[in-house]
């Protein structure tokens, strides 16, 4: 499927389950899973710790969009880039140790996006619309 007045093709749910697959994976191997050679996969408080991570991502991607910087580690690449790299990889490797088919809910929402009311360009622009 393409999208309205471009040539961005539709993301596919498999190819976004790869990424999945593959950065918990890493994740995993690298140990951010374990404590004290426990496997705390199954701790929903580490859980909430992950999530708010992505958050910390986000508002360091925010900085450095607000402040025109460049990547300390990636000096090629602009620091917002970097971080919103980094937020989903850490967001990838939740929803894999999670059991999420982030890519079917991806492709879900898409859809459903492209058709509610309030993602209207007309329905926007109106008195009371979302301005963003």
């Amino acid at each position: 499927m393409i999208a309205a007045n471009d040539n961005v093709t539709q993301p596919s749910a498999t190819v976004i389950n790869e990424l999945v697959t593959y950065f918990h994976a890493k994740s995993k191997a690298a140990g951010w899973w374990e404590e004290d050679g426990r496997d705390i996969r199954q701790d929903k408080y580490v859980h909430g710790t992950k999530l708010m991570l992505v958050v910390t991502e986000l508002a360091e991607a925010m900085e450095g969009l607000r402040k025109g910087l460049m990547d300390d580690k990636l000096p090629h690449r602009k620091m917002a880039e970097v971080e919103l790299a980094d937020a989903l990889i850490r967001i990838f490797d939740l929803a894999g140790v999670l059991g999420y088919d982030l890519g079917g809910a991806v492709v879900e929402k898409d859809a459903y996006n492209s058709v509610r009311p309030d993602h209207k360009v007309e329905n926007r622009k109106a008195a009371g619309g979302k301005a963003y």
